[in-house]
This record gives C-alpha cells, structure tokens and sequence, in this order.
C-alpha cells in the first residue's frame, strides 16, 4: 500500500519515534504538549502504533478490544488539538490507518443485492463488529485529510491510497459506507490533482456494476458523491461530463438493484437536465429503452422521474417526446398492477405533462383515448377506473371535438375487428365443412407394411 512506503528510518533512540517525542517536537507549547500526554505513561506512547496495527478476533475476550478502542481514542483527541502535523508525524500515522482500514472484506451475504420496498432507505445492511474500532479511524482520517496541506499528505494520500478506500465501498455496513462516503468526498474536494482520476475510478466501478456483476452495496453512497460533483459542473457541459451521462447514469436505471439506490441516481440526472435542457430528451428516451418488464415497483418510480424530468426539459423537445412518452404512460395506466395504474393516472395532473402532451395533441389523443376506454371497460380496480373517468372529463374539456373523433375512430376499428373475425369464422367453417365432404367422399386408403 501506498502508505507503507514512508515508514520512518530507524533510530538509534526508541523515545525519539514515539508519537509523544513527534508531537513535542512540532508543537512549542510545552505545557499544552504535558497536558495533552498526562494520561499517558511513557511506555504506552512508545507502543500506541504497534499495539493498534491489526484487530482482535470478535470471539476474544473483550479486554484486548477496548485497550485498543482506548488507544484509538486518546490518539483522535491528540489529532484534535493539532491544528498542523509534521510530516515525520503523518508517515507512521498513516501507515497505521492503512493497515488497519484496508483488509480483505467478507463474501456478500446476500447472493443479489436487490430490495422490493424502495422506500427502505438502507436495503443493505450486515454491521460490522469492528465498526467500534474502525469508527475512530474513519474520524482520525477524516481530521488528518481536513487539517493537513494536501501538498503534504501527496505522498501518503496517493493513487493506490484512493484505490483501497473505493474498495472499502463494497462493504455492507451502511455506517462505514457513510464515513466512506464524507471521506472521499473530502478529499475530492482538497484534492484538485487527483479529481480526475477520481471520476474515473468511481465512473470504472460503475462500469463493473452494471455490465458484469450487477452486485455492489456502496453505489448509493458514490451517486451521492457524484451528485455534489454534478452540482459543481460549469455550463456548458464538458463531453466527458456527458458521456458519463449516456454510458453510466443512464444504464444503471436497468440493473436489478435499482430501487436501492433511484433516489441518488434520480438526483444525478436532474442535475444534468437542470444545467442543460437539451438533454432532456436523451434522458427521457434513454429511460424508456431500459423500461422494466416484470418489475411494477421500478416502474413506480421511473414514473415519477419521468414526471420530474418533463418539468426542466427544453420546450422545444415536448413535440418530438409527447408521443413516445405517453405512449409509454397509457401502458402503464392499463396496468393491472393497481399502484402503477394509479400512478400513471396521477401524471395527468402535472401541468407541464399536459402541455407537453398538448404539442402533439393529434398525434397523443388516439393513443391516449384508447387507454382510457380500455381502463373503463376492463379494469377490475374501482380506484382506477374512477381516476380513469376524472382523467377522461378533463381531455374531453381539453379538446372535446378532438376526444368525440377519437371515440368514433375507436368504435369504428372495434366494429372492422368483428367484422374481420366474423369473416375468418365463416373461412374456418367453409373449409372445415369442405375437408369433412371430401374425407366422406373418398374411400380410406390403407397402407400395406411387409415384414
């Protein structure tokens, strides 16, 4: 690891290595300095990052855990009250931090991390039993990343360093993941050389995610991060910027995990669509290719997206999308799937919906009225169908002339249909009736086998 390579030469004098002789060195307020250190005896300053280098078993006795918890705290108090760290002070400190955080994680409990109650804001969650060690080292680092000049911390907060902690995203404990998640942050934001291969990084395990393992328990916390970056963008848009868009944010609404993380992924592109209206239409199309099939809670949500998203769009695109999108929305509101019925029925009550659908009023209204009628004739749900009548009074004030026309159009192709099976029936019946004259007329015909 990147931190190992700055460990301190060796000393002639034990005392001179310790964290004590560090901090008095760096610091030239000898009182501060005895009274930060007057809790603790001159062997345990010696031995404080040794004895905190790995972690006891959870089957041991509890007394090894808490000398160490203890140790870890007195160090987070020290780093506390220093306000700057000399660079003979961040080596052994950092290498501590590294071997204590970066470690092999446990396989995944769960063989798809996948939720069916979207409103659970945590669908993944195995605590750690080492959380109450790892906690002071989250916090340790984050005051380390937060005080230090970065231009100091270079050398230990390195490409591999960055590496292991987007590891650590994998985890199932939803608390690391949220000290993950503040911490990389962090450093995202002090760390101006390394944004770039940040992006890129977390845009790689994104790619992972969606086309191999579609299985990662931290892709919440990272759109999260992603969505403070997207805020920061300037306009207009970099083609790198929007091709993270086309190629990672738009493929994560068809993974299985989607409901776990939509509300950050719905943020994100927002964001995009907030800054640039144009790309309200790629957005819009890109969404319905990867509608969900068996899925009526991803469709739930993809709804309301959709609702949101048709109120930044650029007008101009309400024409070309009017079509396909309510297309899309009379499918959905002939569901039987009562909530996605209904949900799709509210839609209707989203002013910028209804003038989007208004720029293309001949082209949506066959479509539309169609469903209506459908829903009337045939939904078993008496909460849909009287949504579907309230929807029905307020297209037929919209453009009543227009609704009458569909209606007759509608009628019109129902009676071509019967019409249409009434003549394949009488077909049917003259050739069956043909096939059984001819079998009676014509002698059966036997076929002689020799042996």
């Amino acid at each position: 690891m990147a931190a190992q390579r700055n460990t301190l030469p060796a000393s002639p004098r034990r005392r001179s290595t310790t964290l004590q002789r560090l901090f008095e060195l760096d610091s030239r307020d000898e009182n501060r300095s005895t009274n930060v250190f007057m809790f603790l005896s001159n062997s345990e300053n010696e031995e404080i990052l040794s004895i905190i280098t790995y972690f006891s078993s959870p089957l041991e006795s509890p007394s090894p855990q808490d000398l160490k918890r203890l140790k870890l705290t007195q160090l987070l108090s020290i780093i506390k009250q220093k306000t700057t760290l000399h660079d003979q002070t961040l080596a052994p400190l950092m290498l501590m931090l590294s071997k204590n955080l970066f470690r092999p994680l446990p396989p995944p409990s769960n063989a798809s991390i996948t939720s069916d109650f979207p409103d659970d804001e945590d669908p993944i969650s195995n605590f750690s039993p080492k959380w109450s060690h790892l906690q002071i080292l989250y916090d340790i680092l984050l005051r380390v990343v937060a005080s230090t000049d970065p231009k100091m911390l270079e050398d230990h907060v390195d490409q591999p360093f960055l590496l292991n902690l987007l590891a650590l995203f994998q985890s199932e404990d939803p608390r690391e993941r949220e000290s993950l998640k503040n911490l990389y942050h962090r450093i995202y934001l002090r760390f101006t050389s390394y944004r770039s291969f940040m992006r890129k990084s977390m845009t790689d395990v994104f790619l992972h995610y969606i086309f191999d393992t579609d299985r990662h328990c931290g892709i919440g916390e990272l759109l999260e991060i992603w969505g403070s970056i997207i805020n920061g963008f300037t306009i207009p848009l970099k083609e790198e910027h929007k091709l993270f868009l086309m190629r990672v944010l738009i493929p994560l609404h068809k993974t299985k995990g989607m409901l776990a993380y939509h509300r950050q992924l719905a943020y994100c592109v927002s964001q995009f669509v907030q800054k640039e209206p144009v790309l309200g239409g790629l957005v819009v199309r890109g969404i319905l290719r990867y509608w969900p099939v068996t899925s009526c809670q991803k469709e739930i949500l993809l709804i309301g997206e959709l609702e949101d998203l048709v109120e930044n769009i650029d007008p101009d695109q309400y024409r070309k999308l009017a079509l396909p999108l309510c297309s899309r929305i009379t499918k959905c509101l002939n569901s039987w799937n009562s909530q996605v019925a209904e949900r799709a029925l509210y839609v209707w009550n989203n002013e910028h919906f209804v003038k989007m659908a208004s720029a293309a009023i001949e082209e949506v209204f066959p479509v539309v009225v169609e469903g209506m009628e459908k829903n009337l004739k045939w939904h078993w749900s008496k909460s849909v169908g009287q949504l579907t009548e309230n929807v029905k009074v307020m297209l037929e004030e919209m453009h009543p002339f227009l609704y009458s026309k569909c209606l007759e159009e509608i009628d019109l192709r129902e009676y071509k249909a019967r019409l249409d099976e009434m003549q394949r029936k009488e077909k049917w019946e003259r050739i069956e009736m043909a096939a059984a004259r001819k079998e009676f007329l014509q002698p059966p015909h036997y076929l002689c086998v020799s042996h």
